[in-house]
């Protein structure tokens, strides 16, 4: 285990750890073994080729990819030329990649060749003529033309003068908010704000080199990204998986035997319902972390009976400060359940009302955060910065949430999610709680419609297992049985095929909203 004060950047860690146990495993996968010297030698001759390009500090790099070492590689090589790696999910189209590309700068951005029917590389050479600091699109995996293939850039031995010296208040991370319910803000940050946050949270949640971290979250999603920073910090195994493929997750999840597993509840969810997934399947598991949305507690028991010798915890982060509460494996079954845990070292955590006010223990309103790993502004955006900030340095979440006595936190809602109808103020959360306890529902999110007399009314948008069918009767029949107050009752039904999702399995609340206007 190494701590924040034992490195300045991620690659003194990666360093640290290659000099100490140079044969120790730093990532496996499907035909993937890198150990620590490794990770440090390609991480080295990346930096060269970024240099050879003309990266240096103070440019971005932008990085498309799955959850492959080379999105590792990457991340180290900016790192060591004293930039900034900006990520891009996966699933972003051109549309997408042109708007967040053009307000981040980067000089140049690396991308898969293939995936799927995709080609990405290709993609992003077609943008690069309306991107004027855009100089070069790096390809992974095979050749793109327009494009310099990835074992061209880093052949040959690295040079040490390529190496800039480490400096820990440099941006290192670019980040865009996913924008559930609005358009994404970008988030800079630093490899001091960041360090001391993850290093924390692996010390607390028990990680050694001896563990197998495994994320169902992408590496370019703050969640995912987490996971590997942990890993890091600990020494410990990243056992990849690529990308999240129901088909073959057991198969996966069996081969790479993590101990460590990091998911959202949609990832698990359809399993949990077809009871496919075996219990021996965790036996190596100490633990599965389930965030990224809301989670049920209904859920959340039944992933956690399914460990003979694990637990379930929770966890709650955002963009803007990495992970602010987490829940440790050795608490109570309620709070690893029921809660998204205690504050993670370094972070403090309040409730306040509508007038700004903190409220007592028990009491919902929204969260409010600081602490050292809470960004400084949104780029090029100082209206939403100003917004985001209390007169005296709070963070305003977004969340609603309650605290206990004990400073577990209990997650309710988002303050933007709140339904008004004919000007009672309801929060969705609950009644969709209620709903994904149902086998047949694999997702489903209440977002509010127009109404002439009420202003607004829920409309409940679900997605449901293959074959299966539910109506509003049969929901509000569920939710008559469970007391729920019946204006909080969704009065329209939309069944789709899929909801829109960010790449942590959010539902996209403003897509939906977007689509019933139409």
């Amino acid at each position: 285990m190494v701590t924040a004060a034992e490195g300045t950047t991620l690659f003194d860690w990666v360093e640290n750890h290659a000099g100490r146990s140079p044969d120790s495993t730093a990532m496996v996968g499907p035909g993937i073994h890198l150990t620590y010297a490794d990770l440090t030698r390609r991480s080295l001759e990346a930096a060269s080729g970024l240099a050879r390009l003309g990266v240096g500090p103070g440019d971005v790099v932008a990085a498309q990819l799955p959850n492959i070492p080379e999105f590792a590689i990457l991340l180290l090589a900016a790192v060591l030329r004293g930039a900034t790696l900006h990520t891009l999910h996966m699933p972003y189209r051109e549309s997408e990649l042109s708007s967040l590309l053009a307000h981040g700068g980067a000089r140049v951005v690396v991308a898969p060749t293939t995936a799927g029917d995709r080609r990405p590389a290709a993609e992003l050479v077609s943008l690069a003529d309306s991107l004027p600091n855009l100089g070069t699109v790096v390809s992974v995996g095979g050749a793109t033309e327009g494009a310099v293939p990835l074992g061209e850039l880093t052949a040959g031995p690295p040079d040490p003068a390529h190496r800039v010296p480490p400096d820990g208040r440099r941006p290192f991370l670019l980040l865009h908010t996913s924008g559930t319910t609005s358009g994404p803000k970008g988030v800079v940050h630093t490899s001091r704000r960041f360090l001391g946050n993850a290093a924390g949270a692996s010390a607390e949640l028990g990680l050694t080199p001896s563990d197998r971290i495994t994320s169902l979250a992408p590496f370019t999603h703050l969640y995912g990204l987490f996971t590997l920073h942990i890993a890091l910090a600990a020494g410990a195994t990243t056992a990849l998986v690529p990308a999240f493929h129901p088909p073959t997750l057991v198969d996966t999840i069996g081969e790479l035997s993590p101990t460590a597993l990091f998911t959202a509840p949609a990832h698990l969810a359809p399993f949990v319902a077809a009871g496919s997934l075996p219990t021996e399947l965790f036996d190596t598991t100490r633990f599965i972390c389930l965030s990224g949305s809301a989670v049920a507690p209904a859920l959340a028991r039944e992933v956690d009976d399914l460990m003979a010798r694990g637990s379930v915890i929770g966890l709650w982060g955002m963009t803007e400060i990495q992970v602010g509460t987490f829940g440790r494996p050795s608490d109570p079954l309620p709070t690893r359940i029921g809660t998204a845990g205690r504050p993670a070292p370094g972070i403090e955590v309040r409730v306040v009302n509508a007038e700004g006010n903190p409220v007592p223990a028990g009491v919902e309103g929204e969260l409010q955060v600081r602490g050292p790993s809470v960004f400084g502004e949104y780029v090029h955006d100082p209206a939403s910065t100003g917004a985001a900030f209390t007169g005296d340095g709070w963070f305003r979440t977004g969340d609603l949430a309650r605290i206990d006595s004990e400073s577990y936190v209990t997650l309710t809602g988002r303050t933007k999610e709140i339904i008004n109808r004919g000007g009672i103020k309801y929060n969705p959360a609950e009644v969709e709680n209620v709903l994904l306890e149902h086998p047949d529902i694999v997702a489903c999110a209440v977002v509010p419609v127009p109404d002439p007399v009420l202003g607004e009314r829920g409309c409940l948008c679900v997605q449901t297992t293959p074959g299966a069918t539910i109506d509003l009767g049969e929901v509000t029949r569920i939710l008559d049985e469970r007391r729920i107050a019946k204006y909080k009752w969704p009065e329209r039904i939309e069944v789709l095929p899929e909801l829109p999702m960010t790449p942590t399995r959010k539902v996209r609340r403003g897509e939906l909203v977007r689509r019933l206007e139409r």
